[in-house]
């Protein structure tokens, strides 16, 4: 017989309609999987369960700050270089920047659903070259091969515990390869400021006066790294790829018309070795867009 279709027009009757669909098809499906994972249970070759293959972790060799190797013979886990996203996450300009609104629950509705509104530079979020320029390439036309790269870590730690304002500088590129080597080819160069750990606090946005106070790339770093490298993009661990109390962009305007790419508020990388990791960064992918919020994971 012919399943009976709602008028169309009639938006209540669709949606019931859908909720029936999806609670069936939920049934039929524990239903359908209890019977695959019986027969799973069932089928063995030589007393080896079929298709019980675990995926393999991904490795790099890499190392830490004394040279030594990270991790152990097994590998590591990939590790998440992203923040957690929520109504109150800490924005550039001080005003709430996504928004999550809940559509249907559980409970009523069988299925939870949420319609989300966000400004594309919120959270972990990537810069496109047209972040900063009239024609460049939006997040969607971002070379997918440049996504996946090798991360170079160069901590300026120290300095930023004693000068909220301090910037990675040619001076610290200079050192990181006077230990490590030249930078990659396709490279993400990430700032670790250990900022970071100040994500909840009022300390990340480190408002004094009229304007921010936390660390960033130096224009001239960014400039070496277009002038000496191939690199394809920089991140920091802060809310722009300026210092806080930048008034030019400078770092904005040299790098991201270049064609490349930066992150800004990226996660964690205090867990990553200064080199070796490669880096993963999940950019979304919607037309003529600047930018957006990123899944941003670091293979060791």
């Amino acid at each position: 017989p012919t399943e009976e279709i709602p008028d169309p027009m009639c938006h209540a009757c669709v949606m019931d309609e859908v909720k029936r669909r999806m609670l069936s098809r939920r049934d039929a499906l524990k239903g359908g999987l209890r019977g695959v994972a019986a027969a799973g249970a069932a089928a063995t070759v030589g007393g080896a369960a079929l298709g019980a293959v675990a995926p393999r972790p991904a490795r790099a060799e890499s190392h830490t700050d004394d040279g030594s190797r990270a991790g152990d013979e097994s590998g590591s886990s990939p590790v998440d270089a992203t923040h957690e996203l929520h109504e109150r996450f800490p924005t550039f300009f001080g005003e709430q920047q996504f928004f999550m609104e809940r559509k249907f629950g559980f409970a009523e509705d069988g299925f939870n659903l949420f319609e989300l509104r966000v400004n594309e530079h919120t959270g972990t979020h990537v810069d496109a070259p047209l972040h900063f320029s009239a024609d460049g390439d939006s997040v969607a036309e971002i070379p997918v091969e440049s996504l996946v790269c090798p991360l170079v870590v160069v901590d300026i730690r120290d300095k930023a515990a004693e000068n909220a304002d301090a910037q990675l500088t040619p001076d610290d590129l200079k050192a990181w390869m006077s230990v490590n080597g030249e930078i990659p080819d396709g490279a993400c160069v990430a700032m670790l400021s250990g900022w970071g750990e100040l994500v909840d606090t009022e300390r990340f946005r480190n408002v004094r006066g009229e304007g921010m106070h936390f660390p960033g790339f130096h224009p001239e770093a960014a400039q070496m790294l277009l002038d000496d490298t191939n690199a394809a993009g920089i991140a920091v661990d802060t809310l722009s790829l300026d210092h806080g109390p930048s008034a030019d962009f400078a770092t904005h305007y040299a790098w991201l018309p270049a064609g490349r790419w930066g992150i800004e508020c990226i996660a964690n990388l205090e867990r990553l070795p200064v080199s070796g990791a490669t880096l993963v960064v999940g950019a979304p992918k919607h037309r003529g867009g600047s930018g957006g919020p990123a899944r941003v994971i670091a293979l060791v």
